[in-house]
């Protein structure tokens, strides 16, 4: 929780007008020193601002039901990212790949129980 523009400004001239340090005004405010000496330099906080994405999503969409068994690696390429930011991409659509619900050849292969040691004396 942030603290409003005008009690930064009551703090800061409590400050000044009592020739207090800012260990001394963050003791009677109840705030921390860093706050204070922040406060100082600079009383508004900075304004946040949103990053602009690489990946269009509504291209992203096109390019899986283009290229469904395209590997992210090769999407990357085409988006001008790395692969990381392919996955991240995916997943926040929620596109992931399923597994083939069959048994695979090496599962086939193995035994349906795994063998017990032999306990014969």
């Amino acid at each position: 929780m942030s603290y409003s523009i005008d009690f930064r400004r009551k703090v800061i001239s409590t400050r000044e007008e009592e020739g207090l340090s800012i260990r001394e005004t963050a003791k009677q405010f109840r705030i921390g020193p860093t706050s204070v000496s922040r406060w100082i330099n600079q009383i508004a906080s900075k304004a946040s601002t949103t990053r602009q994405r690489k990946i269009d999503k509504s291209e992203l969409i096109k390019d899986v039901e283009q290229y469904p068994d395209a590997y992210q690696k090769e999407r990357a390429e085409r988006f001008g990212v790395c692969q990381k930011g392919i996955w991240q991409a995916l997943k926040k659509l929620g596109l992931t790949y399923k597994k083939n619900s069959t048994l695979s050849e090496s599962r086939r292969k193995r035994p349906a129980s795994i063998p017990t040691k032999n306990t014969t004396v």
